[in-house]
């Protein structure tokens, strides 16, 4: 278990400098390899029966190719002297955003990416589905928080749940927890499970002492909203990672009724590891 290559996530058309910087510091942590994705759509062709005007059409093309340059620019300038080496991707596709950088996601140990901000209507060809690409990557996925601030891998925050994607997710968090001065496994549970809870997280714990990091058990006992009742132990500790499997119900349950994933996917405070 180690990270030897890491891919950002570069959003087209956006400024990109806390994901980069995170990235940086990553790289020198690990003395990894970088490379950047980025990816948009070109306009729509067609809209009900009226076809886009040539014009039209080749200054979309212009602006694609101004936006990714600059991406490309500003990945090199913020990222130069802090990898190991550099690489670029980039691709214009008709596909979801988050089909193409999934399937980039195979050359890389761990992909960093934004939640998705939202905009205007005729920004969605330079979006991408967070949700989908959690889903679609195969690879753990650092989701980094909207404002700017900086990273801080200090103490690391484990959200135990009995899963497979939260199993997942610890295995594929291991490097950086290895790098964290302190690591706490929370696991949030009924008044009639706190026993087994803490069988669970001490478990887990021991098991990443094996691992070679120090880690404590903590348990608390469900009230409310499990996300905000995650984050406030992410307060308290000062936690400044928080990792954690996506998706333990299907997709659909957690949009319909809310789930921890979606408020990790749309509204992380602070950098959070997620697996699916």
């Amino acid at each position: 278990m180690s990270i030897s290559t890491l891919m950002a996530h570069v959003e087209v058309g956006r400024p990109n400098a806390a994901l980069l910087d995170a990235t940086g510091r990553l790289a020198e942590r690990f003395d990894a390899h970088v490379i950047g994705v980025a990816a948009c759509q070109p306009m729509q062709l067609l809209y009900g029966e009226v076809y886009a005007a040539s014009e039209l059409v080749q200054l979309d093309r212009d602006e694609i190719e101004r936006e990714t340059d600059a991406a490309e620019n500003e990945f090199r300038a913020a990222l130069n002297g802090k990898a190991k080496s550099l690489a670029w991707r980039c691709a214009v596709t008709c596909f979801p955003l988050s089909e193409l950088i999934a399937g980039q996601a195979r050359a890389a140990d761990l992909l960093i990416t934004s939640p998705d901000r939202g905009g205007a209507p005729y920004e969605s060809t330079r979006r991408t589905d967070v949700g989908n690409l959690v889903m679609q990557a195969g690879r753990p996925v650092l989701i980094l928080p909207p404002d700017p601030q900086p990273v801080d891998f200090t103490h690391a925050l484990v959200a135990w749940k009995d899963t497979r994607e939260a199993r997942r997710a610890v295995i594929d968090a291991v490097p950086l927890l290895q790098a964290a001065e302190a690591v706490s496994v929370v696991e949030i549970a009924e008044e009639a499970d706190l026993i087994d809870a803490r069988a669970r997280a001490e478990d887990v714990a021991a098991w990443l002492g094996r691992h070679g990091v120090e880690a404590t058990a903590q348990v608390e006992a469900a009230h409310g909203n499990g996300a905000a009742q995650i984050e406030a132990v992410a307060g308290k500790l000062g936690a400044g990672l928080l990792v954690a499997g996506a998706y333990g119900h299907t997709r659909l349950r957690e949009w319909v009724f809310g789930g921890v994933t979606r408020e990790i996917l749309l509204r992380p405070r602070r950098c959070t590891l997620v697996s699916h």
